[in-house]
């Protein structure tokens, strides 16, 4: 079942064109990578799909449903949430209160109601709680509820911030290059902990990523760009073969895939 589709999609700033008529597809409970070189259109097509920026040409459909002109919170609500490049969680919150900040467009209750200090207003309190607790023992923080974002080790600070979007009950999770800034044994950890998300939770994932051992490990499917164009598109194995993704990252004259330099997009140790 397509969930995620991308038809046309252009998108300009001034004279720069940073998504070029870009088709793209996402089948529901999949696991699917957006690469390319740095400046490519990564980021501006997440940017798209979540309605931080609107295109200007196409069309963006979540669930058979047009949101190229919904706002930011709309998008949310109907499901799609996201993570970013370089980590945004509230740094002098505790990771408990990131996560109930996560949950606030679920809730119910009005100021008056927590002025008054309603039943319904305590009980939706304790369900939040509730569901930050079962959040931090999912991603291995059970018990560090109190301690302050900022004081959290990097990798747990990533966890966190996934859970922190995990707590808007996405169906679609967007996460911009979730392992960057790891070493090998913290990108192994975050590429079981993403195809957890996966298989135990039910969310579909994209994700943009520059360690293409990450890449070629989980993915099902990937997408290529390059100056805001998709030139490739296929299974791993397809787009560590295909001569136009080598040329992308390595420039004309680099060797064919089958004797492609150690830096090439493959399993190895490439970076976009």
């Amino acid at each position: 079942m397509e969930l995620l589709v991308a038809q046309n999609v252009t998108k300009r700033f001034g004279g720069l064109l940073a998504v070029n008529k870009l088709d793209f597809v996402q089948e529901q409970g999949s696991i699917y990578s957006v690469i390319g070189p740095n400046g490519a259109g990564k980021t501006t097509f997440f940017n798209c799909i979540a309605g931080f920026y609107r295109i200007d040409e196409g069309a963006i459909r979540f669930g058979g449903l047009e949101i190229n002109d919904l706002r930011r919170d709309e998008i949310s609500h109907l499901g799609i949430a996201r993570t970013y490049q370089n980590i945004r969680l509230f740094a002098n919150m505790t990771a408990m209160e990131n996560l109930l900040v996560g949950q606030h467009q679920n809730l119910r209750s009005t100021w008056i109601g927590a002025v008054v200090g309603t039943r319904f207003v305590r009980e939706e309190e304790r369900m939040a709680h509730e569901e930050a607790r079962r959040l931090l023992r999912f991603i291995g923080l059970q018990g560090r509820g109190d301690t302050l974002a900022n004081n959290l080790p990097y990798g747990d600070q990533r966890r966190l911030e996934v859970a922190r979007a995990l707590a808007a009950k996405p169906r679609l999770l967007l996460l911009d290059e979730p392992t960057a800034g790891m070493n090998p044994a913290e990108q192994a950890e975050m590429t079981a902990f993403v195809r957890k998300l996966r298989d135990e939770l039910g969310i579909t994932i994209l994700l943009i990523e520059h360690a293409m051992r990450v890449v070629m490990g989980i993915s099902e499917r990937i997408t290529v760009l390059d100056y805001g164009e998709k030139i490739a598109e296929g299974s791993p194995e397809e787009i560590q073969r295909n001569p136009r993704v080598i040329e992308a990252y390595l420039g004309r004259g680099s060797e064919t895939a089958s004797g492609a330099r150690p830096d090439a997009p493959g399993p190895a140790t490439a970076e976009a």
